[in-house]
């Protein structure tokens, strides 16, 4: 039987995992409403409460879909969807999955064909990396938390600039990914330009996102500025791509 990474056995396995989290969406909903009611919340407020996170769900939501539409290329649409629909997000999963195909000698976006083998061990890669950081959390988070809250008692200070430096180093280790092929730059291979300006790109736009709420008051564009300029971003790459290659 000739393996597809659209197989509709994955269809299903994704499918059950994704009905699950949904199932559990649909009981914390159900006991937040009766919780709320119980504490004597007003039932229009309720209501009021559900339609806003139901609308500003939208915005994540088309960050997804665009995540699952930039992974369907080389992985198919199950893998994504399971994945970006549970645990995960754009940056890594992307990256997870070039780290993976270039280590079997692929390249990202050009891949036409997987065998089962190489499909198994992305689907590794991608999932038993990004699954660490759920299994250290009951191991150290109290601790972590609790050291936290005694730094910043001791000092909020030096409070801020540690939680700070501990953020700043997380987007280092995806600006690294940007930026390694940029010395190519000097030897005359533009191409190191392309990831670098797409980021410039959606960077710009986040910062008039910013601009428009701090001058106009418009906070509804805070819920949407990171999808709009994912799609921005992405719809720039093609005319730079074309200058640059």
């Amino acid at each position: 039987m000739e393996f597809s990474v659209n197989s509709p056995i994955l269809f299903l396995l994704a499918g059950i995992v994704v009905a699950v989290v949904l199932g559990q969406s649909v009981y914390f909903l159900i006991k937040a409403w009766r919780r709320g009611k119980a504490i004597g919340m007003d039932k229009s407020k309720l209501k009021r409460i559900a339609v806003t996170a139901a609308v500003f769900t939208v915005a994540p939501a088309v960050a997804i879909v665009i995540s699952v539409i930039t992974l369907a290329k080389d992985l198919g649409v199950p893998l994504p969807w399971l994945r970006l629909s549970v645990v995960g997000s754009l940056s890594y999963e992307t990256i997870a999955a070039t780290n993976a195909e270039s280590a079997m000698g692929l390249v990202f976006g050009q891949v036409s064909e997987l065998t089962a083998t190489q499909y198994v061990t992305i689907v590794l890669v991608m999932t038993i990396s990004i699954m660490v950081g759920i299994w250290l959390v009951p191991v150290i988070g109290r601790k972590l938390q609790s050291g936290l809250i005694n730094l910043e008692n001791r000092d909020k200070k030096w409070s801020d600039i540690f939680s700070n430096a501990m953020f700043i180093g997380m987007i280092a280790a995806f600006l690294g990914y940007v930026f390694c092929d940029f010395s190519g730059v000097f030897k005359g291979e533009l191409q190191g330009l392309i990831p670098v300006l797409v980021m410039a790109v959606s960077a710009l736009v986040m910062c008039l996102a910013g601009a428009l709420v701090a001058k106009f008051k418009w906070r509804w564009i805070s819920d949407y500025a990171l999808p709009i300029s994912l799609i921005i971003g992405m719809v720039s790459a093609i005319p730079i791509t074309n200058w640059l290659s």
